[in-house]
């Protein structure tokens, strides 16, 4: 039954059920960083690629949501995005700090 439906649906469906699949996979690849990171530091952390990894599957996962059609997909997956670019920001604005001597590096940018 399973072949029988994926031999007929068409390639461009299947085109967009492989991002959806890859875009739930990087997004959850960042609880899998920040489970590493904790376990390591023997503490609560969360490491920078938690947040761009949260950017791309979120992406990804929005272009999805769009492709579907589903608002509430969207609305949910949008405002993540709003959230991982302002702490990537916060990120990127720590290194620039540092490099310029006007931070401490051994505070974390995200934590």
């Amino acid at each position: 039954m399973l072949g029988q439906w994926w031999m007929s649906t068409p390639a461009s469906e299947k085109a967009w059920l492989g991002v959806g699949f890859l875009a739930q996979l990087m997004f959850s690849m960042r609880f899998i960083v920040q489970w590493i990171a904790s376990e390591r530091a023997r503490r609560s952390i969360v490491p920078e690629t938690f947040w761009y990894f949260s950017m791309i599957g979120g992406a990804m996962l929005f272009a999805y949501a769009i492709y579907r059609l589903d608002p509430v997909f969207m609305l949910g997956q949008g405002m993540g995005l709003i959230i991982y670019s302002r702490n990537i920001y916060f990120i990127r604005a720590h290194h620039k700090a540092v490099a310029n001597g006007t931070a401490s590096p051994d505070v974390p940018a995200s934590v």
